[in-house]
């Protein structure tokens, strides 16, 4: 198979490429700077710098056109939210080239968060009380009958802009600094306690082929892992399959979803329709045979199976060494990295070239360098140029899906 990788910048897309490459396919990657990380893989047969999908939209579909066509491309595997507009201008592909990703009505109504919550309600997956603000005033309404509450914006990811009055994300954000509109809404929920709980899935058909639940240990400013342990996946793998069931039988494509346990019940929070790190914890063969889907039963990470970004576990160490250094130079030692073995190191010295990038798309603005890393490649619920009448009135239909 031979397949292309689209943002390469992320850690679980190096990782994918890692993956795919070792098991035979025959893979490229691109991104919008020629810095990432992925792009600098040896497991690669080539790599490119494509435009924005999200500020040149036209321009990335055609930048996609010449790649499947002069490589023979089989298959784009999106790894970030340019899955959006490959869904919504993927016709415009080659024939025989698919993208490894839902529908777009399928997609928006998955990140959607408020929309998502009506889907897991309809799946039978307990999410937490919700109430949807479309105005500033509904926003202060709906927290002031919460005495410790928690609320993001409907189109948001990674855990920035978080507003809350509890935990260590207490007052991180003010509430004036929270707009929500009619199309840019905001979900307000009481606090679940609990520690978050993530999983990753590869479906195929509408049936999970691979999954992963894990824990982040280590957290970047209390938002992005930078450490993952894996846990036990009976309750995960089935309320998966359900909210798979509910949306479509026919999906395909990759899945993240976010859970709060509290005190074993868990509260599915949000979802990722995308990859996330926890496909870092599978082994190489199963990622290929779950992306082929020709495995009977789904692949799942056992309980107990450990990995780090020991760059990143470093450098937060230093950043709180009060908090985080014993911890850090524990799992430093004992915990493998996710680099380990594949002798791809070259890769990972390209990190810096992330954040110098992140920093040109702030443009010198007070933003959070976890929102700016991803700003060229986000998707908040606009329309897209050139998608067909149909995902636009999808979208519109998934707008009144909102709970």
């Amino acid at each position: 198979m031979r397949v292309l990788v689209t943002s390469s910048r992320n850690t679980f897309a190096l990782d994918l490429i890692r993956k795919l490459g070792s098991t035979g396919h025959t893979v490229f990657a691109s991104d919008t700077y020629a810095g990432a990380i992925g792009n600098h893989s040896k497991y690669l047969a080539g790599h490119f710098v494509t435009s924005s999908p999200r500020f040149n939209t036209d321009e990335f579909i055609g930048d996609l056109v010449n790649i499947v066509e002069e490589h023979r491309i089989d298959v784009i595997i999106p790894t970030f939210e340019e899955a959006f507009y490959l869904a919504a201008r993927g016709h415009e592909l080659p024939d025989g080239t698919s993208v490894f990703t839902g529908g777009f009505e399928q997609l928006a109504r998955l990140h959607d968060k408020a929309s998502f919550k009506r889907l897991a309600i309809e799946a039978g997956v307990p999410v937490p009380e919700t109430i949807v603000a479309n105005s500033p005033e509904e926003l202060q309404a709906a927290i002031d009958q919460y005495p410790r509450y928690f609320a993001r914006a409907a189109f948001s990811r990674g855990g920035v802009g978080l507003l809350t009055n509890t935990g260590p994300l207490a007052g991180k954000m003010s509430v004036d600094e929270a707009v929500p509109t009619p199309d840019q809404p905001w979900l307000v929920q009481p606090f679940v306690d609990g520690p978050m709980i993530c999983t990753y899935s590869i479906v195929v058909d509408g049936r999970v082929t691979a999954h992963c639940t894990y824990r982040a240990p280590e957290q970047w400013a209390h938002s992005t892992g930078i450490s993952f342990l894996a846990i036990d996946s009976t309750e995960t793998l089935d309320y998966t399959q359900k909210l798979v069931d509910a949306l479509d039988s026919s999906y395909t494509g990759q899945l993240s979803f976010d859970f709060v346990d509290n005190d074993g019940g868990l509260f599915a929070i949000e979802c990722n329709p995308r990859p996330t790190s926890g496909v870092i914890l599978l082994e190489a063969e199963e990622v290929s045979q779950a992306f082929a889907g020709t495995n009977p039963e789904p692949f799942v990470v056992a309980p107990g199976v450990e990995r780090q970004v020991k760059l990143a576990v470093l450098a937060d160490a230093f950043a709180e060494p009060i908090k985080h250094l014993p911890k850090s130079l524990h799992d430093l030692l004992h915990v493998r990295d996710v680099g380990a073995g594949w002798h791809d190191e070259l890769a990972m010295l390209w990190s810096p070239a992330t954040i110098v990038h992140g920093a040109q798309l702030s443009h010198g603005e007070r933003t959070e360098l976890l929102a700016a890393l991803g700003a060229d490649i986000v998707w908040n619920g606009e329309p897209i140029d050139g998608m067909l009448p149909e995902d636009r009135a999808a979208l519109e239909a998934v707008h009144e899906q909102r709970v």
